[in-house]
C-alpha cells in the first residue's frame, strides 16, 4: 500500500527494520534535546505528515527496548492517526522511572502500524443475546 507523506524533518522515513517487521520506528525531530522528568508527558514532534487511504489507520505505539530499559512509553497506546488526519505526527510520551530521561533528536521514540479497520454502526435493541461469559470481566476467570 502506499501512503502519501511529506517529510519536514531532517531525518530519512520511517522503514521497516524487517521483512516481517508489523510496526516502522517514528524519530524524535528536535531542535534541542528535550528531558522528560519521572511522570513527566510531552508530546513530541516527528517532523512527518502522512495521508492514509480511507479504511486505514496508523497506531502508534511504544517501543519495547524503551520501555523495558528506561520506563518510557506512548502514553495513550495505541494513539491513532485517522485517514482524514493532516497534521503533523506526535507521540506523547511518558517517563515512568525514576530517573530523568533525554530524548535526542533523531531518537527513535515509537512505532507506527498501519491498520486497517470497520466503521460499526449501532443498532438499539431492548437486550442482547446471552454467552456463557456473560457480564463477567475484569479477572473473572481467576488467577491460573
Amino acid at each position: 500500500m502506499k501512503i502519501k507523506v511529506v517529510n519536514k524533518s531532517h531525518h530519512a522515513l520511517p522503514q521497516y527494520a524487517t521483512p516481517q517487521s508489523a510496526g516502522m520506528d517514528l524519530r524524535a525531530n528536535l531542535d534541542e534535546p528535550v528531558v522528560l522528568h519521572p511522570l513527566e508527558r510531552r508530546l513530541i514532534k516527528t517532523g512527518l505528515f502522512i495521508a492514509l487511504p480511507p479504511g486505514y489507520e496508523a497506531q502508534v505505539r511504544p517501543r519495547s527496548g524503551l520501555a523495558l530499559k528506561h520506563g518510557i512509553t506512548v502514553i495513550n497506546t495505541p494513539g491513532t492517526i485517522d485517514a482524514d488526519y493532516r497534521g503533523e505526527i506526535g507521540v506523547c510520551l511518558v517517563n515512568l522511572s525514576a530517573e530523568d530521561f533525554t530524548v535526542n533528536d533523531g531518537e527513535r521514540i515509537a512505532q507506527m502500524v498501519i491498520a486497517r479497520h470497520e466503521q460499526g454502526v449501532f443498532e438499539v435493541v431492548e437486550e442482547l443475546d446471552q454467552t456463557e461469559r456473560g457480564a463477567g470481566g475484569y479477572g473473572h476467570t481467576g488467577v491460573k
